[in-house]
């Protein structure tokens, strides 16, 4: 007899459905399991025949198959232990025919209790679009599981209890739809940043308009300290963002399962030993890098010149397309990326070039040489160049209390408000997404600002694509302004973030 069981599987960051099939015949004992299994899936044999035996059940013996389709998919992990023992019970009698329209994963331990496995809510959300109505996994990723709306939830905690309920004896309660609680534990505030007006301001930018932003100061001035504050400015995660993010988070197996969904924008900051896969993702099961942990969020690459070559060119093609391509042997992968990179680095090797104290002892060419490690692409890439200079001491006494982030965070959300509006039909939700097709309609300039724009091209000798974000910024400018037009000093503020000589001290 042939019992199909429906279940869940992961390519990368999304879900989609397995059918596991078990098939029960004549012949000498055996149980193989085909469709391109793992070594963690080949294992649910022993894990699944302990715990069919310690449930009370009895064991078929004969031989067994279990081919898990599609077959030429590679399956990996040990979310298919629940769905292999509920057919094989089902396959030999000892539970009823199985629902049409259920779902069934999670890791089994040998004595038949289950354990829980990452990756849940991108499964849920494929059972949802895959015509699945209930779905059994284990308890601990039953909260994760019923944000996918539209979905029966039964946290199964022993196999024991499921084969009750599947027999009709005594039945699973549903788990209640998880809510998320106020978040309450504080985050760096712009407040307790001393001085440094300027940058604070580039900051309410790049936040307001979703930029690319480079700190660049000498140790101390606060460069790390702004960074870590940018969260607290940022706008709330839509609904739809929050199940994306929790979705990536959940594959990595970084949710917690008491608080499953994350309500605040990520902030990933790795070290600057990290390498270029663990930036963009992959290794055997092909699991998201930094970038896709930073998704809708901050990637913050503090001392930038310290990263090596490779792993900063690794950021070009997403911060272009906010997705990232992995190609690996195991096989090739698009997973999310769209987030806004903050970076921080010295002025020189040494860190003092332009200090007021002069202790720096770097020649032309030392700094010339420690700038080049980031390379013109990239550079490009990055909207704000902004200076950080040392604090001075009349703004270490706080004679006055600096603004909240709270003020600054009421008046980003007001310029998104503008920007969701604009782009109600479009595809985007902030001015840093605009493709080049849309800068001509929404980022229209008069006679003057004309004038302006093509005196700073060649000027400065802008290329394409720094003429197209500087015109991006210049309209956030102006939706933090209030305007509907691009003014003159929207279009100059925006051109005086994109001076590259700062970067020769």
């Amino acid at each position: 007899m042939v019992v199909s069981v429906r279940s869940l599987g992961l390519s990368g960051v999304s879900g989609y459905e397995v059918s596991v099939e078990c098939f029960l015949s004549g012949g000498l004992p055996a149980f193989d399991i085909v469709g391109l299994p793992d070594a963690a899936v080949r294992e649910a044999r022993e894990r699944v025949r302990s715990a069919v035996k310690n449930c009370g059940a009895k064991f078929p013996v004969s031989r067994i198959t279990v081919n898990l389709a599609p077959a030429n998919q590679k399956k990996a992990g040990t979310v298919y232990d629940l769905p292999i023992f509920v057919g094989l019970l089902a396959a030999s009698g000892e539970v009823p025919v199985l629902p049409a329209d259920a779902a069934f994963l999670g890791e089994l331990s040998l004595s038949g209790a289950t354990r829980g496995v990452s990756g849940v809510l991108p499964m849920a959300l494929a059972a949802v679009k895959a015509g699945v109505h209930t779905l059994f996994c284990p308890a601990g990723n039953a909260a994760e599981a019923t944000l996918a709306e539209g979905l029966t939830v039964y946290g199964v905690k022993d196999v024991s209890a499921l084969v009750r309920h599947l027999r009709g004896e005594e039945p699973l309660s549903p788990c209640p739809q998880w809510t998320p609680e106020p978040e309450t534990e504080p985050l760096p505030d712009f407040q307790d940043v001393m001085g440094q007006e300027n940058a604070k301001r580039a900051m309410e930018i790049a936040a307001a308009g979703g930029h690319n932003l480079l700190l660049i100061g000498s140790p101390g001035a606060g460069k790390s300290m702004l960074a870590r504050s940018l969260p607290s400015i940022l706008p709330d995660l839509t609904p739809q963002e929050a199940l994306e993010v929790s979705g990536i988070y959940s594959v990595a197996g970084l949710t917690d399962p008491e608080h499953p969904l994350l309500t605040r924008r990520p902030f990933r900051s790795p070290h600057h030993t990290a390498s270029a896969a663990a930036l963009t993702g992959g290794g055997p099961a092909l699991r998201p890098g930094e970038i896709s942990l930073a998704h809708r969020g901050v990637l913050f690459l503090d001392e930038l010149p310290e990263f090596h070559r490779d792993v900063l060119e690794a950021l070009r093609q997403p911060l272009e397309e906010g997705e990232v391509t992995v190609v690996r042997a195991g096989g090739t992968l698009r997973m999310p990326s769209d987030f806004m990179l903050v970076c921080a680095m010295n002025p020189c090797r040494c860190g003092w070039r332009g200090h007021p104290s002069g202790r720096c002892t770097c020649s032309d060419r030392e700094v010339e040489r420690y700038v080049q490690k980031i390379s013109g692409p990239l550079l490009d890439r990055i909207d704000l160049h902004v200076s950080v200079p040392s604090v001075e001491y009349e703004a270490m006494r706080r004679r006055e209390t600096p603004e909240p982030s709270s003020a600054v965070k009421a008046r980003v959300e007001a310029a998104r408000l503008i920007q969701r509006r604009r782009f109600a039909s479009e595809d985007i939700s902030c001015n840093a997404a605009m493709p080049p097709a849309m800068i001509g309609r929404y980022c229209a300039l008069d006679g003057r600002c004309e004038q302006l724009m093509k005196s700073a091209f060649e000027r400065m000798g802008l290329t394409a694509r720094s003429h197209d974000r500087i015109l991006r910024m210049s309209r956030t400018i102006a939706d933090l302004d209030g305007s509907e037009s691009i003014g003159p000093h929207h279009l100059a503020e925006a051109i005086q973030y994109r001076n590259t000589d700062i970067l020769k001290g």
